[in-house]
């Protein structure tokens, strides 16, 4: 990942000399970055799920509820909604009393924020390169987003760079050990492992105090959800855009279903339901310098 992280700081690097960099030189540079997770193709799967997101991401929303109410009772000034999706919780913080920007890498899920929220500002860009100008930003905020970048100290780099001095970030972020009820099953049914690998709690604390960062809480929670049977489980999902792994995976034949459902259900399917955990990392961070 080094190589892959080297080259993300250095396009941001070349972009920190402008005020304000545009959207689409930012989101070019950082979505041609090859890794493990492709950036581009996290785009284009939620471009695609934008229209059906709100009602399928059930526990996206209560994490993201979360993150909002772990935020100070008392907010001022600007504020950055990084993956704002669909522009739900960038509407939720002007509802606070902030001036709030949304920044998503999917077109897709902008153009419906711009359609339910024309009164707020959305922009084409990645967590990697933000198109915000430095030191602007009293209050950072992410949900479930910052997990599909390719490199984590790029992003911790960003929103030390956005963050004026003494401001916050609130960011939930999705860890290793998220569907691993998923992983469990798939190796049971002897069918290939699907999930995204994702970065370690202690990668994105590394990540945070390596660009400056004061890392003031973390929280880490496992919100389980739960479905009737595989098929929902597997929508639920890909339906919002979650099952982006870098790489083609091969489709599931009837079979390999019939097997995964059969393998979910003698590990976890005890009360008639199928679980499926999402690990979160609350992180509170703040700029001192």
């Amino acid at each position: 990942m080094n190589e892959f992280c080297a080259q993300a700081v250095n396009a941001v690097a070349q972009e920190k000399g402008l005020d304000r960099p545009t959207p689409l030189q930012n989101a070019s540079k950082s979505l041609n970055i090859s890794s493990g997770i492709s950036e581009k193709a996290v785009a284009e799967r939620f471009s695609k799920a934008a229209p059906r997101y709100d009602k399928l991401a059930a526990i996206q929303h209560t994490i993201a509820q979360q993150g909002l109410h772990n935020l100070p009772a008392q907010l001022v000034g600007s504020a950055l909604d990084i993956g704002c999706g669909t522009g739900v919780h960038t509407q939720s913080l002007n509802a606070r009393g902030l001036h709030a920007v949304g920044v998503d890498i999917a077109q897709g899920m902008l153009s419906l924020a711009g359609t339910n929220y024309p009164h707020l500002t959305f922009k084409l860009g990645s967590a990697q390169a933000l198109p915000i100008a430095s030191n602007s930003i009293d209050v950072v905020y992410s949900s479930m987003a910052l997990q599909w970048a390719n490199c984590l100290h790029s992003v911790a780099e960003e929103v030390h760079r956005v963050l004026k001095r003494d401001a916050i970030a609130e960011l939930a972020i999705m860890v290793s050990g998220s569907f691993e009820e998923l992983t469990k099953a798939r190796k049971l049914a002897q069918l290939p492992t699907a999930i995204t690998p994702l970065p370690t709690a202690d990668g994105w604390n590394r990540a945070f105090r390596g660009a400056g960062l004061a890392v003031k809480r973390v929280i880490t929670r496992d919100y389980v959800d739960s479905h009737s049977d595989i098929m929902s489980l597997l929508r639920s999902v890909k339906g919002v855009g979650a099952g982006e792994t870098g790489k083609q995976q091969k489709v599931l034949s009837r079979q390999d279903i019939k097997k995964l459902s059969m393998a979910y259900h003698n590990i976890h399917g005890e009360a008639g339901r199928l679980p499926l955990t999402y690990r979160v990392c609350h992180f509170r961070l703040e700029k001192k310098a």
